[in-house]
This record gives structure tokens, C-alpha cells and sequence, in this order.
């Protein structure tokens, strides 16, 4: 798609990163099929192709309207397209260089602005979520029902293995799933502990920096990736053999450090190599011995594939073939490509489309009758437990 930068964007890096992505697109409309935004509004800026074009304006004319702000607010960022475009368009780094460049020129209503400022002052740091949380928590039981549907249970942690093991790999705490839900982590090091590897979390590691870069606030965004590539960088000189993501979504953001940071001369070459260790938790076991596993479960199991999972890491069947192999009956879903409407914030900023996608995602979960339902993203396990009639965890549990 050809597209002429305005005078005053010719040479601006992400201008010129932006025009190179949509000359990639062929405007085929193929990503309009499988995007769940354009399924539900029906309107073409509301869907990959419409909100290229939208972005394309952006470029060729510097000036953007509340209007396209609005629709590029209602991407998921799912990139479902990314995994449908026969041309390869890298619609997940368009979109977050569209809404920095919308977000610099088109002012938000105060209480929006308030929003998103909050999101951004809370949901990454432990702390600050945890005590909200805990708070949540103690006035649960009071809460009206729609409130309390959102306000996960409390959950604590099975202790962390004793053994060290030669072999050693790094895991990140994060944010909310530290405090929300600390199981994951040391199910997780309770797993690779049968397997001879020890799991260690870096104290001074925090949020990826999804939440903040994903909100238009990249130099936020970026300072939290530098940071983590200083809390691991001891570990990883001293050996560290992967930065394991329990997260999917945390291991996509994990997996962009290298090429968000090309061009900090300080952290570049760095961040090039956390980028390089980061895997998957499916990928990690997938290279070991899986005959060493076995669930101590004959619960029927529904698996949701986190967008995160199967469209930014390209992972689609990894997680069933694990827990198919250690013995797990899983359920028939359908409609898998579709997000649960989760996605980051946007369940708090978009709340009515996000309900909408959600009750679609649990009908589709469910036409097998499962007792439980597994995924692999933290955000994409809150969200579902809101309404799901069955219990919801991180799969790694199924094996711990």
C-alpha cells in the first residue's frame, strides 16, 4: 500500500517505520475474517484493513481525529491478523506506533486521561496492585455481584522446591500474576525441578513494560525494560540458560525488547540477548524429557490458547501436546482464534465490548462440558473466572 509521509514526518523514525510496515499490505481483507473487533462492530474501521488505512491518513496528512483515536482504541491488539495476513504485515508494531502518534495529537477527556493514569500508576507495580487487591479481597463478600465477579479470590503459593540443580533458568514474577496469582511461578519451579532445573525469580525484576508501552506511554514502557535487563543481566552472565515466561503475554513484550532497544546504545546489544533467552514455558518442556511428567488428574480440561500464545509467539498446540502427553483429558473447543476480550487494559477501558467477547469465548470454551478450564496468560485467567462456571488456573498447575 503505497503511502507519501507528510513533509514534517519524512525522516521521523517511526513515521518511516510505519510506512515501511503498510507498503507490506496488499489491502487482501483476509484479516477482517478472523478479527474479532470487525466480527462484532461490523464496520471496516474497526477491522486490520480500516485502521491501516486510518493510520496511513495519519501519515500522509500529520493530523488525526478523535474519531480514529476511538476506533484504534478498539483493537485488541489480539494480532489474529498477523496470523491470517498472507503478506506478512506486522500489524501489532503498526498499531502501537498509530495510537503514540494519535495519543501526541488528539487530547483525551480528563476522566479518560485519569483512567489510563491510574492503570498505568498501579497495574505495574506489586505493591501498589497487591494492596488494592487485598483490599478487594476483604470487602469481597459485601461487594455487588458484578463487582465480586471481578475480584479473584485470594491464592497463595505451594512452597518453592529445596533442590539446586547445576542447570538454571531465570522466571519472571511480573506484576499482577505475582500477587493475583503466585501458584504459577512455583508450579512452575516445582515442574522443572522434576526435570533437574532449578527456576530463580530476580527481586528487582518487575512488569515487562507492556502495561505502560501499550498505553502510548513507550518512554515509561521502555525505562521498565531496562530495568528488568538490569535485575537479569547478573544471571544471565553467570550462566542462566532461558528467561522462562509463564505469562504469554509478558513473552511477547519479553521477545520486542531487542528490537524496541536497537537503538539505545547502552542496552541494545543487552537487550538483543534477553530477547534471545526468552521462551515460552511449552517451548522449555517441549525440549525435555515430557515422559517424567504426568497429571494426577481426570478433571475434562478446557485449554484457552491466550491470543498473546498462538497469534505474538506463534505457539498454537504447544501447551495440548504437553498436557495431552502427561495424560490430561481435553475437551473439544471452537472458535480458538478469537481473544476473550482480556487483553491488557482493554477489559477495563473497553468494558462493554470486552463483556461481549468474553461470553463468546466461554461458549466456545464450553461445548464440551469441561470441569475446569486451563490457559496461559494471566490477564486472559482473571478475565475468564469473571464469569466462567468452572474453576480457571494456569495449565503449568495441571502438572505441578
Amino acid at each position: 500500500m503505497h503511502t507519501e509521509l507528510h513533509p514534517q514526518l519524512v525522516g521521523t523514525p517511526e513515521a518511516e517505520e510505519a510506512k515501511a510496515i503498510i507498503q507490506a499490505c496488499v489491502h487482501c481483507g483476509f484479516c477482517t475474517a478472523t478479527c474479532p473487533t470487525y466480527q462484532h462492530f461490523h464496520d471496516e474501521r474497526d477491522g486490520p484493513r480500516g485502521r491501516i488505512y486510518l493510520i496511513k491518513q495519519l501519515l500522509e496528512n500529520n493530523a488525526v481525529s478523535a474519531s480514529t483515536q476511538q476506533h484504534l482504541d478498539r483493537c485488541l491488539t489480539c494480532r489474529s491478523c498477523e496470523t491470517t495476513c498472507p503478506s506478512g504485515v506486522r500489524y501489532g508494531r503498526l498499531v502501537d506506533i498509530g495510537r503514540k502518534m494519535t495519543e501526541d495529537r488528539v487530547p483525551r477527556s480528563p476522566l479518560a486521561s485519569l483512567q489510563r493514569h491510574a492503570l498505568r500508576q498501579i497495574v505495574p507495580y506489586e505493591k501498589r496492585f497487591g494492596a488494592l487487591l487485598k483490599i478487594g479481597q476483604l470487602c469481597r463478600p459485601v461487594l455487588p455481584a458484578a463487582l465480586k465477579a471481578k475480584v479473584p479470590a485470594k491464592a497463595t503459593a505451594s512452597p518453592w522446591p529445596a533442590h539446586s540443580h547445576p542447570r538454571r533458568m531465570l522466571a519472571l514474577r511480573g506484576c499482577a500474576q505475582g500477587v493475583a496469582a503466585p501458584n504459577t511461578n512455583a508450579a512452575t519451579a516445582r515442574v522443572l525441578d522434576k526435570l533437574g532445573i532449578t527456576l530463580v525469580e530476580a527481586p528487582n525484576a518487575g512488569c515487562c513494560g507492556a502495561v505502560d508501552y501499550h498505553l502510548s506511554a513507550h518512554a515509561a514502557g521502555l525505562k521498565a525494560m531496562r530495568k528488568n535487563i538490569d535485575a537479569w543481566w547478573p544471571a544471565i552472565e553467570a550462566g542462566a540458560e532461558a528467561l522462562v515466561m509463564t505469562a504469554s503475554g509478558c513473552g511477547v513484550m519479553v521477545q520486542e525488547y531487542g528490537e524496541l532497544l536497537a537503538h539505545d546504545p547502552d542496552y541494545a546489544a543487552k537487550a538483543q540477548r534477553v530477547s534471545e533467552l526468552s521462551r515460552d514455558l511449552s517451548e522449555v518442556l517441549l525440549d525435555e524429557d515430557l515422559s517424567l511428567l504426568q497429571a494426577d488428574t481426570a478433571t475434562r480440561t478446557a485449554f484457552h490458547c491466550p491470543c498473546t500464545l498462538q497469534h505474538g509467539l506463534q505457539l498454537s498446540g504447544k501447551v495440548e501436546k504437553i498436557l495431552q502427553q502427561a495424560g490430561v483429558p481435553l475437551t473439544q473447543t471452537k472458535d480458538k482464534h478469537l481473544c476473550c476480550g482480556s487483553a491488557g487494559t482493554y477489559s477495563v477501558l473497553q468494558p462493554k465490548t470486552s463483556k461481549a467477547l468474553l461470553t463468546k469465548k466461554l461458549q466456545a470454551l464450553t461445548v464440551d462440558a469441561p470441569q475446569q478450564i486451563v490457559t496461559a496468560n494471566i490477564g486472559c485467567q482473571l478475565h475468564l473466572a469473571t464469569q466462567a462456571q468452572v474453576p480457571v488456573k494456569h495449565w503449568i498447575e495441571l502438572l505441578a
